[in-house]
């Protein structure tokens, strides 16, 4: 019945943070249907309608989750199922028990630590200070912080019970002293020390830690006057320890159980019951419920800065639009192109390698000697011969002799030679024809001097 009664205590512990579970996955789940309505800013009513749809159901969908909840949380509350393949079982808590209890003879163990105020100080010895006190099996120390390096006292707990003190006029604090049976002194010259805490709640937690460390309360002497009984109704004898470690034990075990229970249904519950349902919801009827809640030309109406919003794009979209027939309009002159391949002249050099080559006088160190000066009247020419009559004048004049040449001017002798005051000149293209194009009349033959043959007689015979 102890354990029972344990266990369903702690079982309606857990209906609290599991209704804060729900509670969270429905904030989270509105501030997703914000984040998505965003989507529709452009349309304000139809986001507004939207949001108040899904919502409303989420909240419906809510109700119904924490119900759910709370009847998995009583069924569990309904029936302690001690055949569970987890549970411990009593023969196994009371191995587990009796195992604690061989630990808890080994010295030195911690059992507690935390800050005790010292409340019955003089104030000549410097008045109540706080201390961080540390409970072991042997003995109780304090020291001057948590880091329990400057070790105040220790005081062996042998002989050592526990009385409550009522909290004085001008304090808050809630207190507890710790005496020696013996009437010796416990610290110094006190013969018992007032242990201060913040709460009633820590003074009861340091009780059951000393009653574990073997200090009992002092027995109440008001019971024992009335009654006249003699026993410590606050003491425990070790069978009676052991039992209560051992329900502690098959507390510890099922309620494991029914922590890992809870937290696998927990999520099952709320993805089946809020989060999918609403999932479908969305997806099947939340565009039926639209159509029905209001006048849909209403909804769809858009909002000022969305309609102003499209104004500029259109004027955005014209303008770009007239800068591109404009752009297009543009005489590409002033495009860069690159340039031409060079032009195959090859067939220039085959022509010029046809064509014959001028023929030019060889320049000579020697100038020729200059001309006398003219003088008027006639040339003078060779003697005038009389010119045969008769029988004679069938015979041809003899040739005119050539002026004399130094030999140093034509030093080849070559008789076709021209003559040095006529240069000759190289062939030109005639105009008409571009340079750089083909003339297709066949290349001029080279020229040579003219020969005057006196088959005549000439006037200067």
């Amino acid at each position: 019945m102890a354990f029972e009664a344990i266990v369903k205590k702690q079982i309606v512990k857990l209906k609290e943070p599991s209704l804060k579970c729900v509670d969270l996955v429905v904030s989270e789940l509105a501030t997703v249907i914000k984040k998505c309505a965003e989507k529709l800013s452009s349309y304000p009513r139809l986001r507004e309608e939207t949001e108040r749809i899904v919502t409303t159901y989420i909240r419906e969908r809510e109700g119904r989750t924490k119900d759910q909840i709370l009847l998995l949380i009583d069924i569990e509350q309904s029936y302690i199922n001690t055949n569970h393949e987890d549970f411990i079982g009593f023969a196994n808590a009371q191995q587990r028990s009796t195992q604690l209890n061989k630990k808890r003879a080994i010295p030195n163990q911690v059992i507690r630590k935390g800050w005790l105020t010292i409340n019955n100080i003089s104030l000549m010895k410097g008045g109540s200070k706080e201390y961080w006190f540390v409970l072991t099996a042997e003995s109780l120390s304090w020291y001057k912080d948590e880091e329990e390096k400057e070790k105040k006292y220790m005081l062996p707990l042998d002989n050592l019970k526990i009385r409550d003190v009522e909290k004085g006029f001008m304090s808050n604090k809630h207190v507890f002293a710790i005496f020696n049976t013996e009437q010796r002194n416990v610290y110094k010259d006190l013969r018992q020390i007032e242990l201060a805490c913040e709460s009633q709640e820590e003074v009861d937690s340091w009780k059951a830690s000393f009653l574990r460390a073997g200090v009992y309360p002092e027995k109440d002497q008001a019971e024992n006057e009335e009654g006249g009984v003699q026993e410590n109704t606050f003491s425990m004898d070790p069978q009676l320890e052991r039992q209560v470690e051992t329900i502690r034990n098959l507390v510890d075990s099922y309620v494991a159980i029914i922590n890992k229970s809870i937290r696998d249904l927990m999520p099952k519950t709320i993805m089946h019951l809020m989060i999918n349902n609403t999932k479908a919801f969305i997806h099947h009827e939340l565009l039926a419920y639209l159509y029905s809640s209001a006048d849909q030309t209403s909804l769809m109406e858009e909002s000022a800065e969305q309609a102003q919003r499209r104004d500029d794009m259109l004027r955005m979209y014209h303008a770009l639009k007239e800068a591109l027939n404009i752009i297009g309009d543009i005489s590409t002159s002033t495009v860069s192109t690159p340039v031409p391949p060079p032009v195959d002249d090859t067939w220039l050099q085959s022509t010029s390698n046809h064509s014959p080559i001028p023929q030019r006088r060889p320049v000579s160190s020697v100038h020729p000697p200059g001309r006398p000066p003219a003088v008027r009247g006639p040339t003078p020419g060779p003697p005038l011969m009389p010119v045969p009559v008769g029988p004679a004048a069938s015979f041809s004049a003899p040739p005119i002799p050539s002026r004399p040449i130094p030999q140093s001017v034509f030093a080849n002798n070559d008789p076709f030679m021209a003559p040095p005051q006529i240069p000759s000149r190289p062939a030109r293209i005639p105009p008409g024809i571009p340079p750089g194009v083909p003339s297709r009349r066949p290349p001029a033959a080279p020229s040579r001097p003219t020969i005057i043959r006196p088959s005549e007689p000439s006037l200067l015979d």
